[in-house]
C-alpha cells in the first residue's frame, strides 16, 4: 500500500509540555489498521521539527509503530474559516483608496478654482488704453471666494471620511498581524502528517490508538503568582499561575498543560571515553555503513553532454493570451532564459510539498524551459555561419564549469557528520556540476514555506516580559522543574501573552513588621514566606491582596523547596516610631588615660492598628579591630541568629529588638554602649557615632 492510498486518521491535541522555549505536543489518533499496516496521521503543524517526531501505540496487544517519517501534505481549505479578517483588510484598503481618490480630486478642485485669474483682452497696436471694469474683477472674486468656501468645506469632510478609513485599516491590519497562526492565510491549505507503519496487527482489521509527540518551536512562559494574607492568620493561599504566548501555528484548545524550565534543545548524549593505546597495533575503527563514490561516474553522463545544448524560448515562444512575449536574450555560454535560483555550488531549494525524509533524485529544470522528459534531442540545432571578420562564437557547454576538486587526503576518506545522515542525501543530476553530477550529497533540506513558518514561531522569544518577571531558565539554576496545570486550557496562536492558572501551593506566612529607626523612622510591613511544598517556587511577579483588597505586586525570589523569604509590602503608617541618642563623653583610668564615649538610644514605639503586633527595631553598634578599644553593650537586645528568617544577611554589629505591642498600646526600648579609647587617640569622623 502506498502513502498516498494509506487511509487517514485525523488527531486531536491532548497535551503540552511548555519548556523554556518551544514545546513537546502530543496528539492522539484512532482508527483500524489496514492489511498493509500504512496510515496518515494528519493535523500536525508547518512549524514542527521533523527530527522530533515519535510515535507508539497507546493501547494495543501486540501492535506496535515500526517506521514514523513526515511529509507535507496540502489540501484547499474552507474560506470561512480563517478568511474574515484578511478579507476585511482588503475591504478597508479599497476603501481607503477610494477615500483618498477622491480627496485627491477634491485638491485639485481647489488648485483649478484657487488659479482663477483675471485676463485682459489682447491690446491692438492702435487701439487707445482701456479703463479696467473693477466690476468684473469683484464678481470674478467673489465668485472664486464663494466656490473655495464649498470647496473647502466638502474637503473637510472628505479628509475626515479618509482619517477614519486609515484608522479603520490600521485597527483591521493589528487584528490580523495578531490573530491566530492556526488558520491557513492562502487559499490552499499545507500541513505536515505523519506517515506511520504498524506491525503486529494480523490480517485482521484492529482498531487502535496512536500517540504522536513533536517539538515545535515558538513556545515561551513565565510564572506568577497571586498571594491571598488577613492578618492575623499564620497561613494564606498563594497560586501560581503562568503567562504562556505561543506562535506555534496551532491552536492549543482544551488541552492539558505542563510548564518546564528545561531546555528542550539541549544535549542528551553522553560524552564517549576511548582508550588510548601506545604501540604500533591499533584497533580498526568501527564502520559507519559509508562507502566512497564509485569511481567512473562523469562516463555516465557522455551521451547527454554529446546531444548539445538544449534549444532555448525562441524555439517555442510563451504566449500570454493572444500576443506572443518576446524570449529574454540568451545568456552567455548560449543557454536562453534567465539563470535558475540557487546557490553557488549549485544547491536547490528543496520542492514544495516534498516529505523531509526523501531520498529520490531532485534535479532543477531545464534551463531552456523545456520539461524534463524520458528523451534526448536529436540532434543539436544548427548554428548560423560566422560572419567574415566577427569573432568566433563562445563555446558551447552542457554543464556549467565545475569547481576545482579538493586536494587529496591521505588515508581511507572520512566522511562527514551531514553523509550520514542517509535520508537527507541527495542525488545530484546531470545539470549540476561535473564534480556532483551522479552522487549523493546532502542536500539543502530548505523548504521556504516551512522556514518562514518557523521563523514566525519563533519571534515569540523576543516578546518584551510582563513587570517583575524573570525567565524560567535563569530563576532555576541548575535545577529543572515541571508544574502541572490543574485544568485543561485554552491558548491561541496569536503571540501575546496568556494568562494560565496551574494551581495552589501551600506556603506558610507570617506577618512581621520591620523599622531601622536610625536610617528611616518608618515601620515597613513584611510578609515571612515558607515554601512547605518539594517543589521550588520560581522568581516572578506575586501579586499580594490583604483582608480581600488589593495592595501591590512585589517581586518572589527563587524560593527553594523548604526555604523562607521575606516579601515587603511598603510601609505600615498605623505603627509610629520614634528615636532620641545622647552622647555623655568622660575619662577613665588611673591617670585619666582612657576616652569613655557613653551612647545612649531611647526608642519608643506606638501601635494604633486593631490587632496585636510584633515589631522587630534593628539597630547597631560599632565594631573594632584595634586591640586598645574596647566596646561594652548596655542593653537588653540580641545579635541575629544565622537561622532568622530568609535569605537576609545582617551586618556585622546588627542588633535586634523584637516587641509584642498590643492593639493600641505604646512601648519605650533603651540601650546604648560605651565605646573606651586611648585618650590621645579619637574616632575618625567624630567620636558621635549616631
Amino acid at each position: 500500500m502506498t502513502a498516498e492510498a494509506a487511509p487517514r486518521w485525523a488527531s486531536v491535541l491532548d497535551s503540552v509540555v511548555v519548556y523554556a522555549q518551544g514545546a513537546l505536543c502530543r496528539r492522539l489518533a484512532r482508527g483500524t489498521v489496514p492489511t498493509g499496516g500504512q496510515v496518515r496521521v494528519t493535523g500536525l503543524p508547518r512549524s514542527l521539527d521533523p527530527d522530533s517526531l515519535r510515535a507508539r501505540v497507546v493501547a494495543a496487544s501486540g501492535t506496535r509503530v515500526t517506521e514514523a517519517r513526515v511529509e507535507v501534505e496540502a489540501e484547499p481549505h474552507d474560506a470561512d474559516r480563517a478568511g474574515e479578517l484578511l478579507r476585511e483588510v482588503e475591504r478597508l484598503r479599497d476603501v481607503c483608496a477610494a477615500a483618498r481618490g477622491r480627496r485627491d480630486r477634491q485638491l485639485t478642485l481647489v488648485e483649478e478654482v484657487g488659479a482663477l485669474r483675471p485676463v485682459p483682452p489682447a491690446r491692438r497696436k492702435d487701439d487707445p488704453h482701456r479703463r479696467t471694469p473693477a466690476d468684473a474683477w469683484l464678481n470674478l472674486s467673489a465668485f472664486v471666494d464663494e466656490r473655495l468656501t464649498g470647496l473647502h468645506g466638502r474637503l473637510r469632510e472628505l479628509e475626515e471620511e479618509l482619517r477614519r478609513a486609515e484608522h479603520d485599516l490600521s485597527v483591521a491590519v493589528d487584528k490580523l498581524s495578531r490573530a491566530s497562526t492556526d488558520a491557513p492565510s492562502a487559499h490552499v491549505a499545507a500541513s505536515f502528517c505523519a506517515v506511520l507503519t504498524l506491525d503486529g496487527a494480523g490480517d485482521a482489521e484492529t482498531e487502535v490508538e496512536v500517540e504522536v509527540e513533536y517539538g515545535v518551536p515558538g513556545a515561551v512562559w513565565v510564572p506568577t503568582y497571586r498571594l491571598t494574607h488577613r492578618q492575623g492568620e499564620e497561613n494564606g493561599r498563594l497560586l501560581l499561575r503562568a503567562s504562556v504566548a505561543q506562535r506555534t501555528g496551532e491552536d492549543w484548545t482544551g488541552v492539558r498543560i505542563a510548564l518546564a524550565t528545561a531546555d528542550l534543545r539541549r544535549r542528551t548524549d553522553l560524552p564517549r571515553l576511548r582508550s588510548v593505546r601506545i604501540g604500533r597495533s591499533q584497533p580498526a575503527p568501527a564502520s559507519p555503513g559509508w562507502r566512497e563514490h564509485p569511481a567512473g561516474l562523469t562516463d555516465l553522463f557522455a551521451g547527454y553532454d554529446a546531444a548539445g545544448p538544449r534549444p532555448g524560448p525562441e524555439a517555442v515562444p510563451a504566449m500570454v493570451g493572444a500576443a506572443p512575449v518576446a524570449p529574454p536574450p540568451p545568456a552567455p555560454g548560449g543557454y536562453g532564459g534567465p539563470p535558475f535560483p540557487g546557490d553557488a555550488e549549485g544547491h536547490l531549494p528543496q520542492a514544495f510539498g516534498s516529505g523531509a525524509g526523501d531520498t529520490v533524485a531532485r534535479s532543477r529544470p531545464r534551463p531552456g524551459g523545456m520539461p524534463r522528459t524520458g528523451a534526448r534531442p536529436a540532434a543539436a540545432p544548427a548554428m548560423a555561419p560566422a560572419a567574415p571578420g566577427a569573432a568566433p562564437p563562445p563555446a558551447m557547454s552542457a554543464a556549467p564549469p565545475a569547481a576545482a576538486p579538493p586536494a587529496p587526503v591521505a588515508g581511507p576518506p572520512q566522511p562527514d557528520v551531514a553523509e550520514l545522515d542517509y535520508s537527507a542525501l541527495v542525488l545530484c543530476g546531470p545539470d549540476d556540476p561535473q564534480g556532483r553530477r551522479g552522487r549523493l550529497f546532502p542536500g539543502a533540506g530548505f523548504d521556504p514555506v516551512t522556514a518562514e513558518y518557523r521563523r514566525r514561531a519563533e519571534t515569540v522569544a523576543a516578546l518584551p516580559l510582563p513587570g517583575h518577571t524573570v525567565r524560567p531558565r535563569e530563576s532555576a539554576g541548575s535545577f529543572d522543574h515541571r508544574f502541572d496545570a490543574a485544568a485543561p486550557a485554552d491558548i491561541p496562536s496569536d503571540g501575546t501573552w496568556h494568562s494560565v492558572t496551574v494551581g495552589e501551593v501551600p506556603v506558610g506566612l507570617r506577618t512581621s513588621y520591620i523599622c531601622v529607626p536610625s536610617v528611616e523612622r518608618t515601620v515597613y510591613t513584611t510578609l515571612v514566606l515558607s515554601n512547605a511544598t518539594g517543589q521550588a517556587l520560581l522568581a516572578g511577579p506575586v501579586e499580594v491582596s490583604v483582608d480581600g483588597e488589593y495592595l501591590l505586586t512585589a517581586s518572589l525570589p527563587t524560593l527553594a523547596p523548604g526555604g523562607v523569604c521575606r516579601v515587603g509590602l511598603g510601609p505600615a503608617e498605623a505603627i509610629g516610631v520614634t528615636r532620641r541618642t545622647n552622647l555623655h563623653e568622660s575619662t577613665a583610668g588611673l591617670r585619666n588615660n582612657v576616652t569613655v564615649l557613653d551612647h545612649r538610644v531611647h526608642v519608643e514605639l506606638a501601635n494604633r492598628l486593631a490587632v496585636p503586633v510584633c515589631v522587630e527595631v534593628r539597630e547597631r553598634v560599632p565594631v573594632t579591630s584595634e586591640a586598645d578599644v574596647r566596646i561594652e553593650e548596655r542593653a537588653d537586645w540580641v545579635a541575629p541568629e544565622d537561622d532568622d528568617e530568609g535569605p537576609e544577611r545582617h551586618a556585622p554589629g546588627t542588633r535586634l529588638w523584637r516587641v509584642e505591642l498590643p492593639a493600641g498600646g505604646t512601648a519605650a526600648l533603651d540601650g546604648g554602649y560605651e565605646i573606651r579609647i586611648p585618650a590621645g587617640k579619637a574616632l575618625t569622623g567624630g567620636n558621635r557615632r549616631s
